[in-house]
């Protein structure tokens, strides 16, 4: 990996690593490894186990403060909906992760970078790589910012079609998705959806799923209406 890539991906995550060897590391999917016949370890899998525990700690810590009146059973599903496959994606994108990872040449051709799979999974080993680089205390502050720090705002978006849902429910509307465009090879497609409220339509959005696309609307809806409270 170029060594003008590796500033770049620290400048935006805020940290600058002694020993960048786990830095690439940590962004490199077994798919890169196998097609490069690299051993096996050198793909980010360990690193994902790792990093996969010190958030669950970083994240558990967390909510029990942020909790204080809660019953374990209450604390353990905040916890899943903040370290969830979703919710880490999403953090992923936020940092744009998917631009430094190495993927070996199919995995990159078939969407890989915004596979939410691959950027939960990348996400979690550049933070067992903070951990192995700085210590606990580095690892957590880099949870903090970018997966901690406006969770509850992720937490809506990945939960928004429901949230939706309920609100219009509540009003006795009815709600529908509609797909306007449909673009792209299979591989690579683009969806266009709108959000109708009454035969009224209130917000369009585009992801690389259907599914994306209606969650991105649901979210902008969600936001117009202004009636959202945290549900926690």
């Amino acid at each position: 990996m170029r060594q003008d890539i590796i500033l770049e991906f620290e400048k935006k995550a805020g940290y600058k690593f002694k020993d960048t060897d786990l830095l690439v590391t940590a962004l490199t999917h077994s798919s890169y490894s196998n097609e490069n016949r690299l051993k096996k370890y050198s793909c980010n899998e360990r690193l994902e186990f790792l990093g996969d525990a010190v958030l669950e700690l970083v994240s558990s810590e967390y909510i029990y403060g942020e909790n204080p009146n809660k019953p374990e059973g209450d604390l353990t599903r905040i916890r899943a909906s903040y370290v969830c496959e979703p919710t880490l994606a999403l953090c992923a994108r936020e940092l744009g992760l998917g631009a430094y990872i190495q993927l070996g040449r199919g995995e990159d051709l078939t969407g890989g970078r915004e596979r939410d799979s691959i950027l939960s999974d990348t996400l979690e080993a550049t933070i067992g790589a903070v951990y192995l680089d700085g210590g606990f205390e580095c690892a957590r502050e880099y949870v903090y910012k970018h997966i901690l720090k406006d969770i509850e705002n992720k937490k809506l978006f990945y939960d928004s079609k429901t949230i939706l849902q309920e609100i219009v429910q509540a009003e006795h509307k009815e709600l529908e998705y509609v797909i306007l465009n449909e673009e792209g090879p299979d591989h690579n497609k683009s969806f266009t959806v709108a959000v109708d409220i009454d035969g009224v339509r209130l917000t369009t959005a585009t992801g690389k799923t259907k599914k994306k696309a209606e969650q991105s609307a649901a979210y902008q809806a969600i936001l117009k209406l202004g009636v959202y409270k945290d549900r926690r």
